[in-house]
């Protein structure tokens, strides 16, 4: 049967090994998964009393409008509720925003790298992809302005950047937004923005009442922990809104979803401790790659791109075997670096030194 003609061009989403599999292959015990930026700490602790408690009425279908989960959000970022939309994921967003406004003839822009799936939709869809290299991880927000022309529907802006952890800044955002276009849609992803330390959180929902063309993309699967769940929302103008229910599934986010999810963004005390680990975790490991001479690139995320001697799949290669998922920037488009999770402490622990362990036999070899 055939599809599109650009499917053949594309590879669908391919997961990594599964940690049963990794055990069994290498004869480990015990595996330490680094590589999909999880939340290390888990969930919160009222998140599992209720998947505990409460789990019922699954034969009935999910509020197709998550009603619930709609106010609390709307309430804590204080926006209409009309102003929202919710998905299976923020991935599942990124699907319905390159349907509802891509088609052939069509351009978009963004920057490389960054998080695949802008331009694997995109190019789905039909559209031109115009991408522009990342300067040390960060956008070049001026290059990217250059690229639109009267065809550019869609602007994707990535802060904290995936897969090098690089911020816009609030000045920049804020004058990017006067600059571009009206008739381009911008998509900031803030899936890291739980992250962000305060100094550099860009204020972005101020900025919803004065551009009509911005949506903000947030999600749970990262500091809140619920990855499993897959749940994420956008705020924008409801013009856009409008048009994004349109293509949404009706049932695209399950009930218990939703109600771990309203539970997770109430509990502060969790977010907030899981943030002071992350924090203390990232320090430590960024002054023991400063002591081994490796490079890195600042983030402000709970996960590190690591500038490696020799290529990612071979420090990847060298990890796995000792019982270490990371993933090798070979397949994020950034070659000679590996993306690493920062997990738990006593884990980053392990983690140094086994990395001496490799910058030892690279320093012998060079």
């Amino acid at each position: 049967m055939e599809g599109k003609p650009v499917l053949e061009q594309l590879s669908a989403y391919k997961p990594g090994k599964q940690v049963k599999d990794i055990q069994n292959e290498y004869g480990l015990s015990r595996i330490v998964k680094l590589a999909s930026n999880e939340n290390p700490y888990g969930f919160s602790k009222k998140v599992e009393t209720f998947l505990t408690d409460n789990i019922k009425e699954l034969n009935i279908y999910p509020d197709g409008n998550a009603g619930e989960l709609r106010k609390t959000v709307a309430d804590k970022w204080q926006v209409t509720e009309s102003q929202l939309v919710f998905g299976s994921g923020s991935d599942e967003i990124v699907q319905m925003l390159c349907r509802a406004f891509l088609a052939p003839g069509l351009n978009t822009v963004m920057a490389t790298p960054t998080f695949p799936q802008y331009r694997h939709h995109a190019l789905i869809e039909g559209a031109e992809v115009k991408e522009v290299p990342t300067i040390e991880g960060k956008h070049n927000l001026e290059q990217m302005l250059q690229m639109v022309n009267e065809n550019t529907k869609i602007m994707w802006l990535c802060s904290p950047n995936n897969p090098t952890g690089g911020i816009i800044s609030k000045n920049q955002l804020h004058e990017f937004m006067l600059k571009c276009p009206k008739h381009v849609l911008i998509v900031l992803d803030e899936a890291y923005y739980e992250y962000l330390s305060k100094e550099f959180d860009p204020s972005a929902i101020t900025l919803l009442s004065q551009h009509k063309n911005l949506i903000i993309l947030r999600t749970f699967s990262k500091a809140y922990g619920l990855a499993g769940l897959r749940v994420g929302y956008g705020i924008a103008d409801e013009s856009v809104i409008s048009k994004l229910n349109v293509v949404r599934g009706p049932f695209n986010t399950s009930s218990i979803a939703q109600k771990a999810a309203v539970i997770a963004i109430q509990d502060e005390s969790f977010l907030d401790e899981t943030l002071g680990y992350n924090v203390e975790v990232k320090h430590d490991f960024e002054k023991f790659l400063d002591q081994i001479k490796w490079g890195y690139y600042p983030t402000e995320t709970n996960f590190i791109l690591v500038k490696t001697p020799i290529s990612g799949m071979e420090v990847f290669d060298f990890l796995l075997k000792r019982g270490f998922i990371v993933r090798p920037g070979e397949l994020l488009g950034c070659p000679q670096t590996v993306r690493i999770t920062l997990g738990q402490k006593d884990d980053m622990k392990e983690l140094q030194r086994i990395l001496y362990e490799l910058e030892q036999q690279v320093s012998k070899e060079r």
